[in-house]
Protein backbone atom coordinates (compact mmCIF):
# COMPACT_ATOMS: atom_id res chain seq x y z
CA UNK A 1 0.00 0.00 0.00
CA UNK A 2 1.33 3.53 -1.16
CA UNK A 3 1.80 5.98 2.10
CA UNK A 4 2.79 9.41 2.29
CA UNK A 5 4.94 10.47 6.22
CA UNK A 6 4.57 14.12 6.97
CA UNK A 7 7.42 14.99 9.45
CA UNK A 8 6.37 17.45 11.43
CA UNK A 9 9.03 20.34 12.61
CA UNK A 10 12.18 19.78 10.13
CA UNK A 11 14.44 21.93 8.68
CA UNK A 12 12.40 24.87 10.13
CA UNK A 13 14.30 27.67 11.30
CA UNK A 14 17.84 26.16 10.69
CA UNK A 15 16.50 23.26 13.67
CA UNK A 16 16.08 19.48 13.10
CA UNK A 17 18.24 19.76 9.57
CA UNK A 18 17.90 16.22 7.66
CA UNK A 19 18.61 15.84 4.36
CA UNK A 20 16.46 14.27 1.95
CA UNK A 21 18.62 11.78 0.73
CA UNK A 22 19.55 10.57 3.90
CA UNK A 23 15.42 10.43 4.72
CA UNK A 24 15.05 8.24 1.84
CA UNK A 25 18.30 6.00 2.97
CA UNK A 26 16.08 5.81 6.24
CA UNK A 27 12.90 4.79 5.26
CA UNK A 28 14.50 2.41 2.63
CA UNK A 29 16.30 0.76 5.43
CA UNK A 30 13.03 0.10 6.98
CA UNK A 31 11.96 -1.93 3.89
CA UNK A 32 10.11 -0.23 2.40
CA UNK A 33 9.77 0.62 -1.28
CA UNK A 34 9.35 3.30 -3.97
CA UNK A 35 10.88 5.48 -1.39
CA UNK A 36 10.68 8.94 -2.49
CA UNK A 37 11.20 12.70 -0.88
CA UNK A 38 9.21 15.85 -2.09
CA UNK A 39 11.17 19.22 -1.07
CA UNK A 40 13.49 19.66 1.99
CA UNK A 41 10.36 19.83 4.69
CA UNK A 42 10.16 16.27 5.50
CA UNK A 43 7.09 14.70 2.73
CA UNK A 44 8.05 10.55 2.19
CA UNK A 45 5.79 9.04 -0.47
CA UNK A 46 6.06 4.88 0.02
CA UNK A 47 4.77 1.70 -0.19
CA UNK A 48 4.67 -0.85 2.46
CA UNK A 49 3.07 -4.26 3.58
CA UNK A 50 2.23 -2.75 6.86
CA UNK A 51 -1.25 -1.68 6.44
CA UNK A 52 -1.33 -0.70 10.42
CA UNK A 53 -0.52 3.31 9.84
CA UNK A 54 -0.03 3.47 13.98
CA UNK A 55 2.51 1.08 13.90
CA UNK A 56 4.04 2.74 10.72
CA UNK A 57 3.81 6.03 12.63
CA UNK A 58 5.53 4.37 15.59
CA UNK A 59 8.50 2.41 13.12
CA UNK A 60 9.39 6.28 11.46
CA UNK A 61 9.48 8.13 14.72
CA UNK A 62 12.15 5.34 15.99
CA UNK A 63 13.97 5.58 13.20
CA UNK A 64 14.05 9.27 12.46
CA UNK A 65 15.48 9.41 16.28
CA UNK A 66 17.78 6.90 15.96
CA UNK A 67 19.28 8.00 12.74
CA UNK A 68 19.31 11.67 13.02
CA UNK A 69 19.40 11.93 16.84
CA UNK A 70 15.85 14.02 17.87
CA UNK A 71 12.69 13.37 18.09
CA UNK A 72 10.15 14.35 15.44
CA UNK A 73 6.54 13.68 15.43
CA UNK A 74 5.38 12.12 12.13
CA UNK A 75 1.46 11.46 10.49
CA UNK A 76 1.08 9.11 7.78
CA UNK A 77 -1.80 8.79 5.83
CA UNK A 78 -2.97 6.33 2.85
CA UNK A 79 -2.17 8.15 -0.55
CA UNK A 80 -5.58 6.95 -1.40
CA UNK A 81 -7.02 9.50 1.89
CA UNK A 82 -4.57 12.14 0.64
CA UNK A 83 -5.96 11.84 -2.83
CA UNK A 84 -9.64 11.84 -2.07
CA UNK A 85 -8.90 14.99 0.54
CA UNK A 86 -7.28 16.53 -2.47
CA UNK A 87 -10.07 15.89 -5.40
CA UNK A 88 -12.55 17.15 -2.27
CA UNK A 89 -10.69 19.91 -1.53
CA UNK A 90 -13.28 23.65 -1.71
CA UNK A 91 -13.08 25.54 -4.92
CA UNK A 92 -11.80 28.42 -2.94
CA UNK A 93 -9.03 26.76 -1.61
CA UNK A 94 -5.56 27.20 -3.79
CA UNK A 95 -6.76 29.39 -6.52
CA UNK A 96 -6.11 33.47 -4.95
CA UNK A 97 -2.67 34.60 -4.99
CA UNK A 98 -3.72 37.59 -2.82
CA UNK A 99 -4.63 34.65 0.02
CA UNK A 100 -2.85 32.08 1.76
CA UNK A 101 -3.53 28.47 1.58
CA UNK A 102 -2.54 25.81 3.94
CA UNK A 103 -3.98 22.51 4.17
CA UNK A 104 -4.06 21.56 8.20
CA UNK A 105 -3.25 17.76 8.60
CA UNK A 106 -4.36 16.61 12.16
CA UNK A 107 -1.85 13.69 13.39
CA UNK A 108 -3.42 10.82 14.69
CA UNK A 109 -5.03 10.34 17.54
CA UNK A 110 -6.47 13.72 16.52
CA UNK A 111 -8.96 14.67 13.62
CA UNK A 112 -9.52 17.05 11.75
CA UNK A 113 -12.90 17.50 13.36
CA UNK A 114 -10.95 17.50 17.00
CA UNK A 115 -8.41 20.36 15.60
CA UNK A 116 -11.97 22.59 14.25
CA UNK A 117 -13.24 21.97 17.56
CA UNK A 118 -10.55 22.99 19.74
CA UNK A 119 -9.29 26.33 17.57
CA UNK A 120 -13.03 27.13 17.57
CA UNK A 121 -15.43 28.47 14.13
CA UNK A 122 -13.41 30.21 11.48
CA UNK A 123 -14.08 33.80 11.38
CA UNK A 124 -15.75 34.60 8.15
CA UNK A 125 -15.00 38.19 7.57
CA UNK A 126 -11.56 36.81 7.54
CA UNK A 127 -10.73 32.85 7.01
CA UNK A 128 -12.53 29.83 4.92
CA UNK A 129 -12.17 26.23 6.07
CA UNK A 130 -13.61 23.01 4.90
CA UNK A 131 -13.01 19.41 6.66
CA UNK A 132 -12.21 16.27 4.74
CA UNK A 133 -10.15 14.04 7.28
CA UNK A 134 -7.66 14.51 8.07
CA UNK A 135 -6.93 17.63 5.91
CA UNK A 136 -8.78 21.31 7.32
CA UNK A 137 -8.56 22.99 3.96
CA UNK A 138 -8.03 26.88 5.47
CA UNK A 139 -7.48 30.34 3.04
CA UNK A 140 -6.92 33.49 4.31
CA UNK A 141 -6.28 37.00 2.48
CA UNK A 142 -2.44 38.00 2.63
CA UNK A 143 -3.62 41.59 3.96
CA UNK A 144 -5.88 39.86 7.14
CA UNK A 145 -3.51 36.92 7.51
CA UNK A 146 -3.17 38.07 11.30
CA UNK A 147 -7.19 38.64 12.30
CA UNK A 148 -7.81 34.85 11.40
CA UNK A 149 -7.98 32.53 14.32
CA UNK A 150 -5.81 30.08 12.21
CA UNK A 151 -3.17 32.12 12.55
CA UNK A 152 -2.88 32.14 16.09
CA UNK A 153 -2.82 28.58 16.65
CA UNK A 154 1.04 28.10 17.42
CA UNK A 155 1.77 27.26 21.10
CA UNK A 156 -1.79 25.99 21.63
CA UNK A 157 -2.29 22.67 22.35
CA UNK A 158 -4.23 21.94 18.69
CA UNK A 159 -1.05 23.29 16.77
CA UNK A 160 1.05 20.18 18.48
CA UNK A 161 -0.93 18.01 17.17
CA UNK A 162 -1.37 19.10 13.57
CA UNK A 163 1.33 19.69 10.65
CA UNK A 164 0.97 22.63 7.82
CA UNK A 165 1.77 22.16 4.30
CA UNK A 166 0.68 24.81 1.39
CA UNK A 167 -1.84 24.05 -1.29
CA UNK A 168 1.05 24.07 -3.94
CA UNK A 169 2.79 21.02 -1.51
CA UNK A 170 -0.54 19.44 -1.02
CA UNK A 171 -1.22 19.02 -4.35
CA UNK A 172 1.73 18.02 -5.44
CA UNK A 173 1.93 15.37 -3.35
CA UNK A 174 -1.60 13.84 -4.02
CA UNK A 175 -0.36 13.84 -7.93
CA UNK A 176 2.62 11.99 -6.98
CA UNK A 177 0.65 9.43 -5.56
CA UNK A 178 -1.18 9.00 -8.59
Amino acid sequence: MKYVALLRGINVGGNNKVSMAELKKCFEELGFENVRTYINSGNVIFEAEEDDKAMLVQLCEQAIEKQFGFNIVCSVITAKELQAAVSNAPSWWGNDAASKHNAIFAIAPSTAKDIVKEIGEEKPEYEKIAVHEPIIFWSAPIATFSRTRYSKIVGTKAYKSVTIRNANTTKKLAELCG
